[in-house]
């Protein structure tokens, strides 16, 4: 395989947010991931602190709370204030005690050096609501909201400049649900009441690749937003615990992942909104969330007959399969570099992407009672936030290896080597790094690198070596190479 580039040839600027991450109240990713001052990691508000030093380690950019399913029901006023009285969370059918709300969440982000992303209700909330929300973050100290902030004890304004407008509201899976003219028609007037509060927002919508959801969104919105936000998980896990095999997660490398970004990328051009607004891809990972029997779905009659045995067993006890790490494995990891390899092939249009969630479920960090697991998608993002450079050199690809197989009745056929080139915009001792990924799962792989103009001269796989132009990619790996 060879792989041709000239370092004045460049895709756009990768943000560091294509390397951020996302909490909802599911499960025990905010209560007894994050936050859980019984723990003996606690710190002094009761973050976990091993917790906040693995998120330090990848350089987190961002995170997007506090949902997901969770904030289509979420009522942002219960979360703030000396008296949180718990509520049902009807999303999740669990209590939610709201010891963890919008000021704790900030909290938090400053504690790990990030941008806080809030989503809001717009599922049974109110553009108001939403505005009111953007009131007691950002405001200084007018009206009721600001000072309500100001009187829980934070007299600064917590300029949280990412917001979304609602998730998932396509879904009929979702509390308040959508028709496209409806979403369009709410998403156009929260958008002017937020704005109004404060006209320094970056907002985003929720949407999906479809194209009549996005006429109606960009026609009626598009003039409001910056952002548009879409979701993404693709593989199975059968009964929570029996993951898709190896080879059939390397086969959803390709079009799976691309699809989406090129139709997307395709609505915004038709409509000539793609320098304007750009892709939030904030809720992805390979592997959806296991939550059976939670909506729709659910055996009703067993759910009568049995109440709480079914509830405890099939609705609460099977989330818990999410915890067993041995599902995680070397599947995830390379699939999670494919991902943010294509991610930065678009990076001119995909400014943000949020892995889902950071901490226990389906996370790349795990949480027990004496201490943490990391799990392989860390150190992908240990490797690709500190090390790939902020500009994506174009490539020019020859003698492509594949791998084909079937998923279901479809043959598919995706690039055996994934390879990424970056350059460092300003001065490094270290200008150029590649990110390559050897889907293989048996074979190394060997590319050769060709640079036209002036090229680096020595490479690290540590310790720093000359460059020849060959690299070789063992088996089923991830590598992150610096090139000087």
């Amino acid at each position: 395989m060879k792989i041709i580039c000239s370092p004045r040839q460049t895709v756009g600027q990768a943000d560091p947010m294509l390397y951020g991450h996302f909490l909802e109240h599911f499960h025990r990713q905010v209560y007894g991931g994050v936050y859980d001052p019984s723990s003996p990691f606690a710190d002094e508000d009761g973050f976990r602190s091993d917790v906040i030093d693995a998120l330090k380690r990848i350089r987190v950019p961002i995170i997007r709370w506090p949902g997901g399913c969770y904030v289509s029901a979420y009522d942002w006023h219960a979360g703030v204030g000396k008296n949180r009285i718990p509520t049902y969370d009807k999303a999740w059918r669990v209590e939610e005690s709201h010891a963890f709300g919008t000021d704790e969440f900030v909290k938090l982000c400053r504690k790990i050096g990030c941008e806080p992303y809030i989503c809001t209700n717009a599922g049974t909330g109110s553009a108001e609501d939403m505005s009111d929300w953007v009131e007691y973050c950002n405001l200084r100290d007018m009206g009721h909201f600001a000072k309500e902030r100001i009187a829980n004890g934070f007299p600064e304004p917590h300029h949280v400049k990412y917001w979304s407008i609602g998730n998932e509201n396509w879904g009929g899976h979702e509390i308040g649900a959508k028709d496209a003219e409806e979403w369009g028609r709410l998403v156009r007037e929260s958008a002017k009441m937020m704005l109004r509060v404060d006209p320094t927002l970056e907002l985003s919508a929720a949407s999906i690749d479809n194209l009549d959801w996005n006429l109606n969104l960009l026609r009626t919105a598009g003039a409001y937003l910056d952002w548009i936000s879409i979701h993404g998980y693709w593989g199975n896990t059968a009964g929570g615990t029996i993951p898709d095999g190896y080879d059939t997660v390397m086969l959803r490398t390709g079009e799976e992942i691309t699809g989406a970004i090129d139709r997307v990328r395709a609505y915004l051009t038709a409509m000539g909104l793609e320098k304007k607004i750009k892709i939030a891809y904030d809720e992805w990972n390979l592997r959806g969330w296991y939550h059976p029997n939670f909506i729709d779905t659910w055996n009703r009659d067993a759910y009568r007959s049995e109440d709480e045995t079914f509830y405890r067993e099939k609705v609460l006890g099977e989330r818990d399969k999410n915890d067993i790490n041995s599902i995680y494995t070397m599947a995830d990891a390379v699939f999670s570099a494919s991902f943010l390899n294509n991610c930065l092939r678009n990076c001119d249009l995909v400014k943000m992407a949020c892995f889902s969630p950071a901490v226990n479920t389906r996370g790349a960090v795990f949480t027990h009672r004496d201490g943490i697991v990391l799990r392989p998608q860390f150190f992908v993002f240990e490797l690709y936030a500190n090390y790939m450079k902020d500009t994506v050199l174009e490539l020019w690809r020859e003698d492509v290896p594949t791998l084909s197989g079937r998923i279901g009745n479809r043959e598919r056929t995706v690039d055996a080597v994934d390879f990424t080139l970056t350059k460092a915009s300003g001065a490094d001792p270290v200008p150029y790094a590649a990110a390559a990924v050897n889907k293989d799962r048996e074979a190394e792989r060997t590319l050769e690198l060709v640079f036209l103009g002036d090229g680096p001269r020595g490479v690290t796989e540590s310790p720093w070596r000359p460059f020849d132009g060959k690299l070789t990619l063992p088996p089923h790996s991830v590598n992150v190479i610096e090139l000087r």
